[in-house]
């Protein structure tokens, strides 16, 4: 789908092509002949192997950007241009964030406990991010991806995502409402604060978490001893101004990053009955770009073929693409892709006719298609 057919479907339904269906194996839906297929063409190209020397590869670069960003750090001294140095930092714990996803998705180690591991360390001990909460929350977002009521990336919470869902708020939050799509990027500014409060949160609150003293650990250790290294290195003022640069910087470039990928893509009711592959697609958007967005967004610029096959590498995302879009082109299955501010337009369009009370902002095909029989 073009960008311009999505950009169109704020406004006006779409339509979705007869699918073509596979021969249909005794015993087996026709939806699950379908993935059964597609994920038989992936296998035999060998793109769910493990791809363990591209990650080495990128955290031995992460690794030296920090060394970089740290000597910068140490050697530049009380200057205002600690703040680039900030903003280097707020980089740089994205880029880590990237990484702890890819192995919470079972991406990088054939072992299931060493990729944890891996999550848990990196995540809660440079990142600041606990790995058991947003392992938990991310799990269940790809279970059931724009699904009301059920995904959690779409309840309401200082944004409304769902139309017709708490429009009506009075005060301060109603006045948010119905700015929040012109608001979007400013908001993401804290976006961090809410990433590290929700870590704490959890940690402590939930005594079945999973290792919960050692993320609790890691956690403390990294919100406490960063910060103040900062300001003994610092001072209070350029300190304070460079913890805050830093916090802006990460949690607009973690926000940017993951917004386009579902928001302002068709939602799916609650009780509809869907199949699994047209339940990811459907939902997700792919961003235009090449190498350049692959890296700066670590890979998620394929978020379809990162939905139907979550524990792929993500090095290996671009080269299944093709199958993926072939495959859903076969089907009839509506398969989106958007340049990255093209992406944005869209975000901020539907934030702002869901807060301003439409109510179907972005009329699609899903609700009558999949709806229960």
């Amino acid at each position: 789908m073009s960008a311009s057919s999505e950009t169109s479907s704020i406004n006006a339904p779409r339509s979705v092509a007869s699918r073509r269906r596979a021969p249909r194996k005794p015993g087996q839906h026709e939806q699950v002949n379908d993935f059964f297929e597609l994920s038989q063409k992936v296998r035999d190209a060998g793109l769910m192997e493990r791809r363990v020397g591209a990650y080495i590869w990128r955290i031995i670069l992460l690794g030296a950007a920090f060394v970089g960003a740290g000597a910068l750090l140490v050697t530049l001294g009380n200057t205002w241009w600690q703040l680039a140095v900030a903003v280097l930092f707020g980089v740089l714990f994205t880029q880590t964030a990237f990484l702890a996803h890819d192995g919470a998705h079972q991406q990088i180690f054939a072992s299931g406990s060493r990729n944890a591991w891996f999550s848990r360390i990196i995540g809660n001990l440079i990142v600041g991010m606990s790995y058991g909460w947003w392992t938990r929350k991310h799990n269940r977002h790809h279970a059931v991806p724009n699904t009301i009521g059920k995904d959690g990336d779409i309840a309401t919470g200082t944004l409304v995502f769902v139309p017709g869902e708490d429009t009506d708020r009075g005060g301060f939050m109603g006045w948010i409402t119905r700015r929040q799509g012109w608001l979007f990027f400013p908001l993401l500014t804290l976006f961090a604060f809410a990433l590290h409060y929700h870590s704490i949160r959890s940690v402590v609150q939930n005594p079945k978490l999973k290792h919960r003293w050692v993320e609790l650990l890691f956690l403390i250790i990294r919100l406490v001893s960063f910060p103040i290294i900062i300001i003994w290195l610092l001072g209070p003022g350029l300190g304070a101004a460079f913890m805050g640069m830093q916090l802006m910087v990460f949690g607009v470039y973690m926000g940017a990053s993951f917004a386009p990928n579902h928001k302002g893509m068709p939602l799916i009711p609650e009780d509809s009955k869907i199949d699994f592959l047209s339940r990811q697609v459907l939902t997700s958007r792919n961003i235009k770009g090449g190498r350049l967005v692959e890296w700066a967004m670590g890979g998620l610029n394929y978020q379809i073929e990162h939905h139907v096959f979550p524990r792929m590498p993500s090095a290996n995302l671009r080269f299944v693409r093709p199958i993926v879009k072939q495959h859903c082109a076969e089907r009839g299955i509506p398969y989106t892709e958007t340049g990255l501010f093209e992406a944005y337009k869209i975000i901020v369009t539907y934030l702002n006719r869901v807060g301003l009370g439409y109510a179907d902002p972005m009329d699609c095909p899903v609700k009558t298609e999949f709806r229960p029989r």
